[in-house]
């Protein structure tokens, strides 16, 4: 029997796995583990190394902002920003008082509500309008930045501020610095935080988000925080319908689509999810993605049970049936 790993082939899609079925070049059972490999392999990287926005005018980049679903609010705020930054450097070019810009941030929020996405896209704004020379995105957490020993907490944060210069430096789950107390090195990264905000007030963008509760109790253990950033973004859980809506758009952007009957019982499970104790950390827009992926996955699992690879019709590798969607969402396993 051959060793999946032993089998020179190369995939990055899942059409490039269905031509290797076609040509004889893999089995079945081995298509499902390349599929498997191929999403953990998607889903491997959690933080991002610089790498060049790709340039875009500010027109551009409010329309993305305005083709995400739902986030009325937080769309509204960043418009707010884009509307001060501009009139700030208009009143400095006729030698007005102009306030400073002191763009740090807090997003609040469960996960899965777009906070990365509008962390981006705000990436991508700032560099347009000067604010920013870079503009990247760097999104880190608590192990990224705090070290196991005296001096290694302010090793480590000063290497991910190094990376973020001239960007974004977006660290999740924030109040997990402070989750120690005194004696913790979470300690220690804050005030390393604090130190390079004002030194490099005009090269650096920090973001601080996590759960609305935990980011509002470190606030209150940590007041000189809170003037650090005047700018609070509230990221509110999506509703089934808007839910749906991305649902659909991910399925569409991967070539699949749902059945009249799978798309009811996707609604039905979202529904249903609302009450599950891991709603919270796998809700929102990740619970749709981890579902649809599962899908896809259990679609191609059904084809090749059913059928000969060859008599699988286009119509049948586009539809996603009932029986492909995942009806317990804990087989998610919880994850932050």
């Amino acid at each position: 029997m051959r060793i999946i790993s032993d089998i020179n082939i190369n995939f990055n899609e899942p059409n490039d796995i269905y031509n290797l079925i076609v040509n004889g070049e893999i089995t079945p059972p081995e298509a499902i583990t390349l599929l498997m490999q191929l999403e953990n392999k998607k889903n491997s990287i959690s933080v991002y190394p610089y790498k060049k926005p790709q340039s875009k005018d500010i027109k551009e980049i409010m329309e993305e902002l305005d083709s995400l679903i739902g986030l009325k609010n937080v769309k509204s705020l960043v418009k707010e920003v884009h509307a001060f930054v501009e009139i700030q450097k208009r009143r400095k070019q006729e030698g007005l008082i102009n306030e400073p810009l002191v763009m740090h941030m807090i997003f609040k929020g469960n996960p899965g509500t777009g906070k990365t996405t509008v962390a981006r896209i705000i990436g991508n704004l700032f560099k347009e309008l000067e604010v920013l020379p870079k503009g990247h995105l760097v999104e880190v957490e608590r192990a990224d930045l705090v070290g196991e020993y005296i001096g290694h907490t302010a090793q480590k944060t000063r290497e991910q501020i190094k990376r973020a210069l001239g960007g974004i430096l977006f660290i999740d789950e924030a109040y997990s610095l402070a989750r120690g107390g005194e004696k913790d090195f979470g300690k220690e990264c804050i005030d390393s935080l604090v130190k390079a905000m004002e030194d490099y007030k005009d090269d650096l963008i920090v973001i601080l988000a996590g759960y609305k509760d935990e980011m509002d109790w470190f606030l209150q253990i940590n007041p000189g925080l809170r003037s650090r950033f005047p700018i609070q973004i509230e990221f509110n859980d999506y509703s089934v319908d808007e839910l749906m809506q991305i649902a659909k758009m991910m399925a569409e952007k991967r070539q699949y689509r749902f059945s009249p009957k799978a798309l009811l019982q996707f609604e039905d499970i979202l529904q249903s999810s609302m009450d599950n104790i891991f709603y919270n950390k796998l809700g929102n827009a990740r619970l749709v993605r981890n579902m649809i992926e599962k899908a896809i996955r259990r679609q191609a699992l059904r084809l090749v049970s059913q059928s000969k690879i060859s008599r699988i019709s286009r119509e049948d590798l586009l539809q996603i049936e009932p029986e492909d969607i995942p009806v317990d969402i804990s087989e998610f396993g919880g994850g932050h």
